[in-house]
């Protein structure tokens, strides 16, 4: 076994066969940093030509999750700061890496237990295996501070049953782990008083001698998901060609989550509604991740540089925590036609690849 310093925010050795990559920032809800995202590539890098290293297993420390999302904060200091460069580094290192997990030549496997948004689902969602647990809360809750889904993101929620993608993308709702595989955002539900077994069994389990198979020997079929319950409602609203024209589906339908979805969309960034409509419908026609990530580069930098609302949506949410933020535009009414197409026409320097 190989160790890191107990300090480093990423805890990287190797346990017989197994490659552990172990988020440590549980303070933090082991939330991404630039420093995190360099330290993870590295060692994947390290391992790809490794011969004694043949799985990979990334989680996170501690009971409340994996990952919380990127630090955000972070983000916000660079952006008032004029340092745009900072961030449109962190984020070509960080997508990058999500692409290297989708592509990688050895199996890797991520265990999404406890909160996993954002940078998160980045982390767990490309991989070969992923894991979910009955304490898992995934989202992609970007339009929550008037910014839009990145890190991949698109990509899966472009490819979840019906206008499932346009629910969870707009809303920033979170799935439980049956949700997440119904989903696609996940493949094995495995509880999370077995997980400890299941490491083991990955490190050094000769018989079955692959990690999917090792998998099966803990998966368990969860409490079935209730979303087929709300697909018609929500196929028909979100099936909609602008958010506008969602919101009033909405308020004409007598489900029951109807009408608070139209409020919970009423009280968010128009733009950032627009923009990841547009995303995760320019998403479901891209032919890989690769070109999703780049769609999502593009609108990334556009809010970083050309719109208010990311830097006053974290500010109301995190920073003053006021929770009144003042959108541009104030509301869905006044989106221009085509609101997402200047974000999906920028065009950032330095590109992504």
């Amino acid at each position: 076994m190989t160790e890191s310093s107990p300090a480093s925010r990423v805890l990287v050795r190797t346990e017989g066969a197994l490659g552990r990559l172990t988020l440590n920032r549980p303070e933090a809800i082991n939330a991404l940093d630039f420093g995190m995202v360099q330290e993870i590539t590295r060692a994947l890098e390290r391992w790809r030509n490794d011969t004694d290293v043949q799985i990979v297993l990334i989680d996170g420390e501690g009971e409340r999750g994996m990952c919380a999302g990127g630090d955000v904060r972070g983000l916000h200091a660079q952006i008032v700061a004029g340092r745009s460069e900072e961030a449109a580094e962190f984020f070509r290192a960080e997508y990058a890496l999500n692409a290297m997990i989708a592509e990688y030549a050895k199996p890797v496997v991520t265990v999404a237990d406890g909160i996993t948004m954002g940078g998160g689902v980045g982390l767990s969602g490309h991989a070969a295996i992923r894991i979910v647990t009955e304490r898992s809360k995934l989202a992609m809750p970007e339009t929550r501070i008037g910014f839009t889904p990145d890190v991949g993101g698109t990509w899966l929620l472009g490819r979840a049953p019906g206008r499932f993608g346009e629910y969870f993308g707009l809303t920033g709702a979170a799935m439980n782990g049956a949700d997440a595989v119904l989903l696609g955002f996940a493949d094995h539900f495995v509880p999370s008083d077995r997980l400890d077994a299941l490491r083991e069994a990955l490190a050094y389990r000769a018989d079955p001698t692959g990690p999917a198979e090792i998998v099966l020997l803990f998966d368990e079929t969860p409490e079935p998901s209730t979303l087929p319950s709300s697909r018609d409602w929500i196929d028909h609203a979100f099936s909609a060609d602008t958010v506008a024209e969602i919101v009033y589906r909405l308020r004409a339908d007598a489900a029951p989550d109807a009408g608070e979805t139209a409020d919970l969309l009423e009280s968010l960034a128009p733009t950032g509604l627009a923009v990841t409509l547009d995303a995760v419908r320019e998403a479901r026609a891209l032919p890989n991740l690769r070109a999703a990530l780049e769609g999502e580069y593009r609108r990334v930098m556009w809010f970083v540089l050309q719109h208010p609302d990311l830097v006053e949506g974290i500010r109301a949410q995190l920073i003053d925590k006021d929770r009144t933020p003042k959108w541009n535009p104030a509301t869905i009414s006044e989106l221009p036609s085509a609101a997402g197409a200047d974000a999906r026409d920028f065009t950032p320097e330095p590109p992504l690849f």
